[in-house]
């Protein structure tokens, strides 16, 4: 997240209450809007350990 009190955390690890006031309150414009209703979707369908399994992985460099 580049902003807030969840700064620097990936989207997918944002908590479930916080994606689901975005997609009550309405998700912003643009590529990180994006990104939310796909996070949205994600854990809406309970797919979110997918993604950290990807992640695990594929460390940073």
């Amino acid at each position: 997240m580049p902003f807030g009190k969840y700064k620097d955390w990936y989207l997918i690890d944002l908590p479930e209450y916080y994606i689901v006031w975005y997609a009550n309150k309405g998700f912003p414009k643009g590529q990180l809007g994006e990104q939310l209703q796909l996070v949205y979707e994600l854990k809406l369908n309970g797919l979110e350990e997918m993604i950290r399994n990807i992640r695990r992985n594929f460390p940073k460099k």
